[in-house]
């Protein structure tokens, strides 16, 4: 049984651009799409008065935002079974039990409302930092989020083969017929005098080469692995933050590893870099752990 993706709604305008993002990811992959409207409003029954006694008025309405999300993903006219579903819990830890037995989470960046904006950016970065599957937060402008641009950036970090982020870009670019860029970002410290560098003669051109090299490691299985894939390999001079922000304004995804352990606070495990992703990309994020 393929695992369904699940999306986390709350009624919101931004919540509602998960579900239709969530929709076609899960039409292009063949997979259930399930909808989860989390709230804790039963610590508070009893401070406004209920028409049905037997039906608290916070329950009827957290029922009308499920349904109503339900029903617009139904009219996307696309052929995915949908179901949505009202917890009775706190909402990073509904979507963090979800996660367990699914193929992904879907996020808004933002909710109802200037402090309920700030709870849910909270709950979406506690939920991308702690998740045991991909979290796709939707955000940035209506074309990147509609796929216009069929472009999806990997950022690729120090690492000596491929990656859970490097398999789960190659797998999207392919399933979704878009053209896959990996990003490696260098820099060329000031007055680095590393053995390497100096056997090199060139400090710039030899942290090149090894952004070069990287690429090349992070890239070879996976693009064996799906030859259809047309891959653009990029090495860019600068911090990492600003070239994957850059290519991500023009992009459809960005696709971001998490380094995943034990004792860890949460949101740390997320990096500068996936935090700025979070905060500021122009396209939807995914990170993607990676358990070590």
């Amino acid at each position: 049984m393929d695992l369904p993706l699940v999306v986390g709604v709350d009624g919101s305008h931004h919540s509602l651009q998960a579900v239709d993002w969530a929709v076609d990811a899960a039409a292009r992959h063949a997979v259930p799409l399930r909808l989860i409207h989390a709230s804790l409003w039963e610590r508070y029954e009893g401070i406004a008065p209920a028409a049905d006694p037997a039906r608290p008025w916070e329950l009827i309405r957290d029922e009308e935002i499920a349904a109503s999300a339900a029903e617009r993903a139904r009219r996307g006219g696309l052929e995915v079974k949908v179901c949505a579903e009202v917890l009775p819990e706190d909402p990073v830890a509904a979507l963090l039990r979800a996660g367990r037995d699914a193929s992904g989470l879907v996020t808004g960046s933002r909710g109802r409302g200037e402090l309920a904006a700030l709870l849910l950016g909270s709950v979406s970065l506690a939920v991308a930092a702690r998740a045991s599957c991909p979290v796709t937060v939707v955000r940035g402008g209506e074309p990147n989020r509609r796929g216009v641009f069929g472009r999806i950036v990997l950022g690729v970090g120090e690492t000596t083969g491929p990656s859970a982020a490097t398999r789960f870009a190659f797998r999207e670019a392919e399933v979704s017929g878009r053209t896959l860029e990996a990003v490696r970002a260098w820099r060329a410290p000031a007055g680095e005098v590393a053995d390497d560098l100096l056997l090199a003669g060139d400090p710039v051109r030899a942290h090149w080469a090894r952004a070069e090299r990287t690429l090349e490691h992070a890239l070879r299985a996976p693009g064996l692995d799906h030859p259809e894939v047309t891959v653009d390999r990029e090495t860019v001079e600068g911090t990492a933050r600003k070239a994957l922000l850059h290519a991500a304004a023009t992009a459809d995804l960005l696709v971001l590893g998490a380094r995943r352990g034990h004792g860890h606070a949460v949101g740390l495990e997320l990096g500068r870099i996936a935090h700025a992703a979070l905060h500021h990309a122009a396209c939807p994020v995914v990170i993607v752990p990676e358990w070590v």
